[in-house]
């Protein structure tokens, strides 16, 4: 028996175990306030369906909803904390390589990097919220702003238009990847009961779906917007629910794609259960 390498196997399960531990961690809390931000924003754009409410559908709406709960200011830090760990995972993912016989290829590494970036501004954002240095702004507003600043500077309509394609571009990848199940790949699926694993897959299909939809729809006015030079034509997450509404279906197709979203809060928790570090 060689021994050496047992000795060997041994040290690097002590090296990466402890890595392995905080890892998931960061992970399993960085699930969790997606899924919570995600549920909240379905369930506020199912009022604005059946009940034309004022509330704004996106993360400032979810995070009032949060602050006028019992406990809500522990709970604002949580999720902000929970955030900050997605953020810190996906930077593990840059670093040393995600899951997959590809983890380590340049592309995964460059798509950590960004999804760490945004749930660092996110986490930044929603901790400040929690600290009460003001109000969190809407998406609309936010995204007004931003295609203002860039059709500003020269080149600007060929920035805001590439940067919309990419996002309608994202969208199309989300829905697609959620229809074809490739979630599975990064769930400890054999953990689940039969029943669970239908039931995650409702949640994975249908919310993946449905939030790519949502992603391309916000794409095509940020081309619009970019076409035209138009930073008002831009719309952000609550205004682009809300456009689902004024088609010829109806608040029920507004309805379809928020239950959607909530749905995905659900998978949110699911993953945030069963997900493979």
């Amino acid at each position: 028996m060689d021994t050496s390498a047992v000795v060997r196997g041994a040290g690097v399960r002590a090296r990466t175990g402890p890595t392995g531990t905080v890892t998931e961690w960061a992970a399993r809390a960085g699930l969790t306030a997606r899924g919570v931000i995600y549920l909240l924003v379905g369930l506020l754009a199912l009022q604005i369906a059946f009940g034309g409410s004022r509330k704004q559908a996106d993360r400032s709406g979810a995070l009032a909803e949060i602050a006028h709960r019992p406990f809500g200011a522990v709970l604002l830090w949580a999720l902000g904390l929970g955030l900050v760990g997605m953020a810190l995972w996906r930077l593990s993912e840059a670093l040393f390589g995600s899951m997959g016989k590809d983890g380590r290829s340049a592309r995964k590494r460059l798509t950590a990097v960004v999804r760490c970036v945004f749930y660092g501004f996110v986490a930044s954002s929603v901790l400040s919220f929690a600290a009460g240095s003001g109000g969190e702004r809407s998406s609309d507003s936010q995204s007004r702003d931003l295609t203002a600043r860039v059709l500003s500077v020269p080149a600007g309509q060929w920035l805001v238009g590439a940067a919309a394609v990419g996002i309608v571009v994202s969208g199309v990848w989300i829905a697609v990847q959620a229809a074809r199940r490739k979630y599975r790949d990064r769930l400890r699926r054999g953990e689940m009961s039969p029943a669970t694993r239908r039931l995650v897959d409702v949640t994975g299909v249908a919310g993946g779906v449905a939030r790519g939809v949502v992603f391309a729809a916000a794409g095509a006015f940020a081309i619009r917007a970019a076409v035209d030079s138009r930073p008002d034509k831009a719309k952000g997450l609550d205004d682009t629910l809300r456009t689902f509404a004024d088609t010829p279906v109806g608040p029920w197709l507004l309805a379809l794609v928020a239950a959607g979203l909530a749905l995905f809060g659900v998978f949110s928790f699911a993953e945030a259960r069963w997900i493979r570090t």
